[in-house]
């Protein structure tokens, strides 16, 4: 691991009106595995406990930036457990709003 290497995921532009769709927008970038539990819990071990990820271990920081809709849009309640999940240090949700 280099020192304060990012990985960066970059989901602007994809449709996520549910936290599957945003599991199967994380799975390939994250290089999750297929017996990822695809639950906050799982999710939340994934990227705080590390160990299930080679690709998110590799890095010191892990950003995603998503668009503010659909899952994101508002103050859907699994969206918000979602982003508590972030420590907004070593792992970040960005949202960005729609131009």
């Amino acid at each position: 691991m280099t020192p304060n290497s990012e990985l960066t995921v970059d989901l602007r532009g994809r449709r996520m009106e549910t936290l599957d769709d945003f599991w199967d927008a994380v799975t390939g970038p994250c290089s999750l595995p297929e017996w990822f539990g695809r639950n906050l819990n799982a999710w939340w071990d994934t990227i705080n406990a590390r160990g299930i990820s080679q690709v998110i271990d590799s890095h010191d920081v892990l950003v995603v930036h998503v668009d503010q809709r659909g899952l994101f849009e508002g103050n859907r309640e699994e969206a918000v457990i979602l982003a508590d999940l972030f420590d907004g240090e070593q792992n970040r949700l960005v949202v960005h709003p729609l131009t």
